[in-house]
């Protein structure tokens, strides 16, 4: 299986990927820790050449799921995913899970990326490409823009799923975990439902 993870800043995109990662035994792209790099430099805007290749040779594989929701690495995405989970959660749920985010990542001061010395600092949280702003303010656009890729014919192939609520994407992972399994004693079954 080849999974996407996709939604707005705060959704729970990268713990829902890990959880899938962990469910199924596969690996786990988090397209931001391919994009930061030291001194908070963004790859896919001072090279965006190189960030693409980066997530072409991290999708090259035959089974994984990534978050996150960069426009330049979705064709990457989209050309080879088997299954794209959009977590649609509502403003409230969202905006919660982010400033829980933050704030947690603030007081522990732990580096969100190996090796980039990158942490949450509270004197950002104002700034507009702060995650908790960027929620709030990108929130409705990614909805209308998520919607329009879930309704595009010519991604009929893969297939799709909005999780409105947790315990929706909970069940997406039981079933998958469920069909991945290792056959019992008395019966076959499906590796790679």
């Amino acid at each position: 299986m080849r999974i996407a993870v996709i939604g707005s800043s705060g959704a729970g995109k990268t713990t829902l990927a890990r959880r899938i990662g962990a469910a199924l035994s596969i690996p786990v792209i988090e397209l931001d820790a391919i994009n930061w790099q030291p001194g908070w430099r963004a790859l896919f805007e001072d090279d965006p050449d190189e960030f693409v290749r980066r997530v072409e040779a991290a999708t090259a594989g035959p089974d994984w799921v990534s978050d996150g929701n960069y426009r330049l690495a979705m064709p990457v995405l989209l050309r080879r995913v088997t299954d794209l989970i959009w977590l649609d959660y509502g403003r409230a749920r969202t905006m919660t899970q982010v400033i829980w985010r933050s704030a947690s990542r603030a007081f522990s001061q732990d580096e969100l990326w190996p090796g980039t010395g990158n942490r949450e600092d509270f004197r950002r949280w104002l700034d507009k490409e702060h995650p908790i702003r960027w929620a709030w303010d990108t929130l409705e656009g990614r909805r209308r823009r998520y919607a329009q890729l879930f309704a595009d014919p010519r991604l009929a192939h893969i297939a799709k799923h909005r999780p409105r609520r947790p315990r929706e994407a909970d069940g997406l992972i039981a079933g998958w975990a469920a069909r991945s399994a290792p056959a019992s004693l008395g019966g076959g079954g499906s590796v790679n439902g």
